[in-house]
């Protein structure tokens, strides 16, 4: 069972990459639904959170946009990732809470340099995932997804090709990871699980 694999994985080596991840209608519609937004429905995506937010074309160039359940075809996403959170829960008992997802569009060219989605004590991402939504993507085609075992390693454990229907999972504090430059447009669904940080009245995440 898909659910169990993944687990395992996350328990033993902390990411798992599993083509055909998800049920084929559900990747098809969603690969549909992101050819038929708009330019405008797009925003440049920024580095930081909050007050530390900016926007930076010498560290990455993609355009995103939020996903919400209030869309039927976004919802049938999440409702699928909500599955997988609940499942991961039962299994590994991580508390995760909630999950935020947005498209992510890299135009030819684009990149983003290595990074860490999260850091130790300073955010409630505790589990990032990647879906690819790239028919016929070529090794030629650039836009591979490096990750690294730590922020010292200089050589990448794995290099994902960013192929369609392929789903990437890992602890969003421990492995840094980059996008290579991309020859041809580039989509995925990016989402990262939070932890409830929950304090004093104040609601985090935000609901």
């Amino acid at each position: 069972m898909l659910l169990d694999r993944i687990a395992d994985d996350l328990a033993t080596t902390g990411y798992c990459i599993y083509p055909q991840a998800l049920p084929g209608w559900l990747t098809d519609r969603m690969y549909q639904y992101m050819q038929d937004l708009e330019q405008e429905d797009f925003r440049r995506a920024g580095i930081g959170r909050d007050q530390e937010h900016q926007l930076n074309r010498q560290v990455r160039g993609d355009q995103i946009r939020w996903l919400s359940a209030s869309r039927p075809e976004e919802s049938a996403y999440l409702a699928w990732m909500e599955e997988l959170r609940i499942g991961i829960n039962r299994r590994l008992m991580m508390g995760l809470f909630d999950y935020e997802c947005h498209f992510s569009r890299y135009p030819q060219g684009a990149f983003y340099r290595r990074h860490l989605d999260a850091f130790q004590g300073r955010t409630n991402r505790v589990l990032s995932t990647v879906y690819y939504l790239n028919p016929d993507w070529q090794p030629g085609n650039g836009g591979e997804l490096l990750i690294y075992a730590d922020e010292a390693a200089q050589t990448p454990i794995e290099r994902v090709q960013p192929c369609y229907g392929t789903l990437v999972v890992f602890l969003s504090d421990r492995f840094p990871h980059e996008v290579l430059p991309a020859q041809r447009e580039r989509l995925s669904l990016a989402g990262w699980y939070r932890v409830n940080n929950s304090l004093g009245g104040i609601v985090d995440p935000p609901r």
